[in-house]
């Protein structure tokens, strides 16, 4: 068996992480454009009438902009918390009833053959979630849009073989950087996203527990690069004693494209392109 992770889009114009497993085939938000969602999911051999469903972990725009038009194209179900849902409605009124399905989070359900298990983030939203998802003995775990490192999210992740993991922003690059103060204060709060050097720490307590791939996910455009963000996370792992590409890959999701794709195969849960 192997589980399969690509992030078709990722950043505050957009995010979208493709997960298929077991037969299952899902999307972890739809933050997008549908045609630019239908595009993406073509670039790697994927239809979107083959969707079991999409997952929102939050209802900000760059996370649920395509799920209208998806679900009522293709019929996909739309998995939401209540408080979620109750934010998506106030945005997204066009998708249709038969289409929508409930879950509580902290509560485990399942999608075919890939169970899934929700769990609370810290960010600015109604009810906002991560997901961790598992299929015989294979893991990986979604967890962005978080504003500091807690031990539940934490706990939630702990163990999973991959995942896609939030390093927004450069502390020093926001603090600097042209963004009026309201702005900053809600970046660099605990409701806000997780900076490049937290998401070090977090991976190398994760590292310990098994994690053995990392995306490194949801970068802004404005305070971060994509080296800064890679530089601080492997250099922290390096100093750690961890071989970056041996005991760990690590990779930086695209903004606007396809990221790589990440396989883990069964039995051995080893990464390979």
């Amino acid at each position: 068996m192997r589980l399969t992770v690509c992030p078709l889009f990722s950043g505050s114009s957009g995010n979208s992480v493709y997960i298929a497993c077991g037969g299952v085939r899902l999307l972890v938000d739809a933050g997008v454009s549908a045609a630019r969602v239908e595009a993406n999911l073509d670039e790697i051999g994927v239809s979107p009438e083959e969707l079991d469903a999409i997952l929102v972990t939050h209802e900000h725009i760059d996370h649920i902009r395509g799920l209208g038009v998806l679900s009522r194209k293709y019929g996909v179900p739309i998995y939401a918390n209540e408080g979620t849902w109750c934010g998506i409605e106030q945005k997204e009124s066009g998708i249709p009833m038969r289409c929508r399905r409930t879950f509580y989070t902290g509560e485990e359900f399942s999608v075919g053959r890939m169970s899934v298990r929700p769990f609370a983030i810290p960010h600015d939203a109604q009810e906002p979630v991560g997901y961790a998802f598992s299929c015989g003995t294979l893991t990986c775990g979604v967890a962005t849009d978080i504003g500091c490192v807690q031990e539940g999210w934490m706990r939630a992740v702990s163990g999973c073989q991959a995942l896609v993991l939030e390093a927004n922003h450069d502390v020093e690059m926001v603090e600097r950087g042209p963004y009026p103060a309201h702005l900053k204060r809600r970046i660099l709060s605990r409701r806000g996203h997780l900076n490049n050097e937290d998401c070090a720490r977090a991976l190398l307590q994760l590292a310990a527990q098994g994690t053995r791939a990392v995306f490194l996910a949801h970068l802004s455009a404005d305070n971060n690069l994509p080296e800064l963000a890679y530089n601080t996370v492997c250099g922290a792992l390096e100093r750690a004693g961890y071989a970056v590409g041996a005991d760990m890959s690590v990779r930086v999701a695209r903004r606007d494209c396809v990221s790589d794709m990440l396989v883990l195969e069964d039995g051995q849960g080893r990464a390979a392109d």
